[in-house]
């Protein structure tokens, strides 16, 4: 079942979009530099670094993606860096892994951080584990957002977005629901105070706990 709505969630750029903003950023940064000196240049300098950075991000979520993942079929693997150490979904095998894909420009995800902490330290013991996959291009604003917004669940960083496409993954958050034997269980996109229970009800499920 997916979940997905137009609200609650951060929708990644259509390719063609994200090329033309690229190109923007890039003709305004390197025309602010042309006939300046000393200090002027050194501001220039630094615009045209973000104006890059913004570039490799747009280009960076613009890449092709793969279909959805589907229900009853094995979760694609990936081994990422993490906060402590690597991070591979085969680590996982026998768990209920939600697995949430996050950004730092993402206010949704700030909501969902906080929930997916609760529902970590709820059901831990009975065999739940969240990981949660960066995709920021720059892994100190992903250290950054997390500096603010503690995760207490597994996190890993994918600069260079190879899982989110893997899973098919169109916009910030998206989660996927792993049961313990590897398949997918359900994906669901965006998130709002209303998908809480909805969700909570979906791991309890999984877990077999009785209300």
């Amino acid at each position: 079942m997916n979940l997905s709505t137009s609200m609650g969630q951060c929708p990644i750029q259509p390719r063609a979009a994200a090329h033309g903003m690229a190109a923007g950023h890039a003709r305004r940064a390197f025309a602010a530099l042309a006939g300046l000196g000393g200090a002027a240049a050194a501001g220039a300098v630094a615009t045209a670094a973000a104006a890059a950075a913004a570039a490799a991000a747009a280009l960076l979520l613009a890449q092709p993606v793969c279909a959805a993942v589907v229900p009853g079929q094995p979760a694609p693997v990936f081994e990422l860096p993490g906060t402590a150490g690597a991070v591979r979904l085969e680590q996982y095998q026998g768990k209920l892994v939600y697995l949430d894909f996050w950004a730092s420009w993402c206010g949704p995800c700030r909501h969902s951080f906080p929930w997916m902490n609760d529902m970590q330290a709820k059901y831990g013991a009975q065999g739940l584990q969240v990981v949660g996959i960066n995709v920021d291009a720059k892994t100190d604003d992903a250290r950054s957002f997390l500096a603010a917004t503690p995760a207490r669940f597994v996190v890993a960083f994918d600069p260079a977005g190879a899982a989110p496409r893997q899973y098919g993954i169109k916009g910030m958050p998206s989660s996927v629901l792993i049961g313990p034997d590897g398949k997918v269980l359900f994906e669901h996109s965006g998130f709002r105070e209303a998908d809480r229970a909805e969700l909570e009800s979906r791991i309890r499920a999984a877990l077999g706990v009785k209300k």
